[in-house]
């Protein structure tokens, strides 16, 4: 059954996929191939004291350089930082958690997010952007939010209006992409909805009624923010149980992820966040 499900997502990337327009930064763009994201998914560190130092490893060999990846502790959590400045001062926010319950590797939940995150500075580090990228991989998700409530808690109030828009992701490789509707603010919904229909890409639109992610801290400070994921009805029996594991997951669900997310931070470099952050505040 699981070789089913592969083959069918094979064909998806393969057929129907359309390609990320990026103009004249396309020479500078690398698009990561599902080969070496699954590589990097079967290295999911089981133990959570093993995790942080993981994702630091994980940037370095996406080419991010020792000066980059800092570690910046706030309210006694630790995330971790990678900055990648553009033209203005403008950004936008890529997150993932990096800690996992005590039960299972945390593979899905949520080790493809970082993966995906990864892979996204890799492909953006050496394209010449108008906004700035923080890319931050959350800590104590699993208790709280602690990490991105953290960081929203120490933005600085004259840095508020640099913050366009926040992309989080959490638990790939389950399913096709789809967005996380009750956490997630609706005009960020709206259009990756429609991005997702110009790529040909399987995509929903779903409410899981209990459930966190750290897109909720920057909405609750109303900046804009959207979760994607991938996962199925049957999330309960695999997330935070001994069943999360690399074997798991399904690379092909994370690549997919990772196109879309990579697609959407691209057409959010492009306008100015005014009125995306204006209509947040409507919210």
């Amino acid at each position: 059954m699981r070789s089913i499900r592969h083959l069918f997502f094979g064909i998806i990337v393969c057929l129907f996929l359309a390609p990320i327009s990026f103009g004249t930064q396309e020479s500078n763009l690398t698009i990561s191939a599902q080969d070496e994201i699954a590589q990097d998914i079967a290295l999911a560190p089981c133990d959570n004291n093993k995790r942080l130092d993981a994702v630091k490893a994980l940037f370095a060999r996406m080419g991010a350089s020792a000066e980059q990846v800092t570690v910046e502790r706030l309210d006694d959590v630790d995330n971790v930082v990678i900055r990648k400045p553009g033209k203005s001062t403008e950004t936008l926010v890529i997150g993932a958690h990096y800690d996992k319950t005590p039960n299972g590797c945390g593979a899905i939940d949520n080790w493809t997010g970082i993966v995906t995150i990864a892979h996204i500075y890799r492909s953006l580090k050496d394209v010449p952007l108008q906004k700035s990228l923080t890319f931050i991989a959350f800590g104590k998700e699993e208790n709280g939010l602690l990490g991105s409530k953290a960081w929203v808690k120490h933005i600085k109030k004259e840095e508020t209006g640099q913050y366009c828009a926040m992309i989080n992701i959490d638990s790939l490789g389950m399913a096709a992409p789809q967005v996380l509707e009750n956490l997630s603010s609706k005009t960020l919904v709206n259009r990756t909805t429609e991005l997702a229909k110009r790529m040909n890409l399987a995509f929903t639109k779903v409410n899981i009624q209990g459930a966190g992610a750290d897109s909720e801290s920057f909405i609750a400070k109303k900046f804009p923010a959207l979760t994607i994921s991938a996962i199925t009805n049957g999330w309960g029996t695999v997330l935070h149980t001994s069943n999360d594991t690399a074997a798991k997951v399904n690379p092909a669900s994370v690549y997919l992820g990772y196109r879309l997310a990579l697609a959407l931070i691209v057409e959010l470099n492009g306008p100015p966040c005014g009125v995306s952050r204006n209509e947040a505040r409507m919210k």
